[in-house]
């Protein structure tokens, strides 16, 4: 997983939540409350969806786009059990919490992706 996760408040307009996952070469955001728990994720593909609206959303606070309630795995949960719910979800981009629910980082498939290189050079 990759960490620390970018984390956002959900009232922060798209078009800083976009600067930030551009500056970091991410794409994904973790979506936080007050209280610091998941509120729900920004993904390139909520940013898309986003913009292909009639009305300026850049100045729109991001709660009005991610995908809510997102689904999430812990740092236990072993990688198959990711890529199972990844792939049942059609998703790229899990976000991984505490026992609290307050986010310690992101799994991506680039993550995956990264794991299964090493394997193959581990046994080539």
């Amino acid at each position: 997983m990759s960490t620390p996760p970018l984390v956002i408040h959900e009232k922060t307009p798209l078009r800083e939540a976009a600067k930030l996952m551009c500056e970091n070469k991410v794409g994904s955001v973790i979506i936080v409350g007050e209280d610091g728990k998941i509120r729900g994720i920004l993904t390139e593909r909520d940013i898309t969806c986003a913009a292909s609206r009639d009305s300026d959303v850049c100045e729109m606070p991001v709660w009005e786009f991610m995908t809510p309630d997102p689904a999430v795995v812990y740092p236990t949960t072993p990688l198959s059990e990711v890529i199972e719910k990844m792939s049942e979800l059609g998703v790229r981009h899990l976000p991984v919490v505490d026992k609290d629910n307050k986010p310690v980082g992101v799994i991506s498939v680039r993550d995956i992706l990264a794991v299964i290189e090493l394997l193959f050079r581990a046994f080539r």
